[in-house]
């Protein structure tokens, strides 16, 4: 049994090095909001797909570029607007009259790290577009299936829901998304930070990744995600987040809860928290530590909660607080 620990041992503490080391990275780039880098980056390491919600002018577009250059990927920006088609996200074919015949002329969906802007400003047809692209890993033009290169991670963005000219996502294609991220505005001290950084000597306010390094290809990512998806979880832990889970279907005050994937994405994204915590097996606190994220998205309390101000954070709380979890 000792002797089969190192060659275990060994990759894992290879690809936690390298985890560790490429949000470091991040960090040169993008000041304060920890917390957001971190849950970006165990969707990543995950091989999921983020949801961030904020208001513009948080540094969203300064994180993925940040991302793609530290794994060396390709970076790829959509704004959605309401006049956006489908085939503008994923591509179309086009007649060439010299050469007589149909070329493909692929959309921006071609890359490692996506950002999909404002998603909830182009219209359920649009989104839906992008969203199967997620699921299904292909695009599909004029019946020919192109897949895209691994890793392929889409972070979207949307405004807050009360403001005017969106759309509100419906619950399937929210469920789509492995986290849904909260960025808010910087404390004073980082603000003072990022003011300064941004405005020392320089003119304009163009995004400068040019500080992050390269450290990994992409396909050391799909490497760290194997790594990441084999990391332990006890059975305690397990039966722990999907308690949590179920506990959102018959909480007092919630219209619909999570369903099965909702468990599925907890106990992923612990995984991967555990990894960035330089851990190969995943704590109650792993799960903790991911339960708003992953699963506030799922979770549509009913109208009279809402009118008391609660949301879907404020019913996780509680049931963080109301549900035991295991003793190591």
């Amino acid at each position: 049994m000792n002797s089969q620990i190192p060659t275990e041992a060994g990759p894992f503490a290879q690809a936690s090095k390298v985890i560790i080391a490429m949000r470091a990275e991040v960090a040169k780039a993008v000041v304060g909001q920890e917390a957001v880098v971190e849950q970006v980056l165990c969707a990543l390491l995950a091989g999921g797909h983020v949801l961030v919600e904020g208001v513009p002018g948080l540094g969203k577009t300064l994180l993925v570029r940040a991302l793609a250059r530290t794994i060396s990927g390709r970076f790829g920006r959509i704004q959605f607007t309401p006049d956006l088609m489908p085939a503008d996200v994923t591509g179309h074919t086009l007649y060439d009259p010299k050469s007589q015949a149909f070329t493909t002329r692929r959309g921006p969906v071609f890359c490692n790290l996506l950002l999909a802007d404002e998603i909830n400003r182009a219209p359920a047809k649009t989104q839906a577009a992008l969203l199967e692209v997620m699921q299904e890993g292909q695009v599909t033009i004029e019946g020919e299936a192109l897949p895209l290169e691994p890793p392929f991670m889409v972070l979207a963005t949307q405004n807050p829901i009360e403001q005017e000219g969106t759309y509100a996502l419906p619950e399937a294609q929210l469920d789509r998304f492995l986290l849904k991220v909260k960025i808010d505005y910087p404390s004073g001290g980082e603000e003072a930070a990022l003011v300064r950084k941004v405005t020392d000597g320089k003119v304009g306010d163009r995004l400068d990744v040019e500080q992050v390094a390269a450290l990994v290809k992409p396909a050391t990512v799909v490497s760290l995600q194997t790594v990441v998806a084999s990391i332990r979880v006890d059975d305690q832990v397990l039966d722990y987040a999907l308690r949590l889970a179920r506990a959102t279907r018959q909480w007092a005050g919630v219209a619909a809860g999570a369903g099965p994937r909702g468990g599925i994405s907890l106990v992923r994204a612990a995984r991967a928290a555990a990894a960035l915590a330089g851990r190969d097996f995943v704590t109650p606190d792993d799960i903790k530590r991911m339960a708003l994220p992953a699963l506030r998205h799922r979770v549509l309390p009913a109208p009279e909660l809402e009118l008391e101000g609660r949301d879907a954070d404020a019913v996780l709380q509680d049931i963080l607080e109301k549900t035991q979890a295991p003793r190591r």
